[in-house]
């Protein structure tokens, strides 16, 4: 049975996730923000598998390093980081945008990624295992207007998702770098500050991927045989063409 650790479980792609993997029997670690929340996903999974909830930002790394550090010596053993937690504020040009969403954006989406897997990592080179599953975006593709901080950190992403394979499969650890286009979850009412209306306009007229279909390609890449890596996934949905295009009825 593999032990899973996945950051910002408590909704969207994360929280799908984590109820499919809990289903196909892996011991789930959940983590994120909102104490309530956890306990209740944690509730929820255990009638599946073992559920550990852990309540840290990723954006602060004393919390990071605390969190990590408090796992009960059994659950210590991670075999896949799936690191999804992350955030998009704002969509402004960058003159007139505001300095608190870029240090949510980059403290979320690039430095959180780097102080979860810092703690991880160690312990997967010492037994030559483990999976690192990134979640980016199609905006690290294709930079948009008035979404530059956010694209930038997603671009981040992904070189940090290449510089992982190149130091880490020597070790026998995998490497995943994810890339979502559309997907209707929390994202746009976080990006638009909780502006429902503006947040539903992003979906309207098409159909959006939804976080189980994301959850669909992480199993996949996570079932995969040992021998098989996939490296790098890209996943829209059919009326997108690109990030910044997409069809509407």
């Amino acid at each position: 049975m593999r032990t899973i650790l996945i950051t910002g479980a408590t909704s969207g792609i994360g929280k799908s996730t984590a109820e499919l993997l809990a289903k196909q029997g892996n011991r789930i670690i959940i983590c994120g923000r909102r104490n309530e929340v956890l306990e209740s996903l944690k509730t929820e999974l255990s009638e599946f598998t073992e559920v550990l909830s852990l309540k840290f930002d990723v954006r602060n790394l004393e919390e990071v390093e605390k969190a990590i550090n408090s796992l009960p010596e059994e659950w210590k053993t991670i075999d896949v980081l799936i690191n999804n937690a992350g955030n998009a504020h704002g969509l402004d040009p960058l003159s007139e945008g505001k300095t608190n969403d870029w240090d949510s954006m980059i403290d979320g989406n690039v430095k959180g990624l780097l102080y979860v897997s810092k703690m991880i990592i160690p312990g997967m080179k010492e037994r030559n295992a483990g999976h690192i599953i990134n979640i980016s975006s199609v905006a690290a593709r294709q930079t948009y207007a008035n979404g530059v901080v956010y694209c930038a950190t997603k671009k981040a992403v992904d070189v940090i998702s290449e510089g992982m394979r190149l130091e880490l499969t020597e070790f026998g650890i995998k490497v995943t770098n994810i890339q979502p286009g559309a997907v209707e979850t929390e994202f746009s009412l976080v990006r638009f500050k909780g502006d429902g209306e503006r947040a539903s306009t992003v979906y309207a007229g098409y159909e959006a991927l939804k976080a189980e279909d994301i959850a669909d390609a992480i199993a996949y890449c996570v079932n995969a045989p040992k021998h098989v890596t996939v490296s790098d996934m890209t996943i829209y949905p059919s009326a997108q063409s690109e990030p910044r295009t997409i069809y509407r009825k």
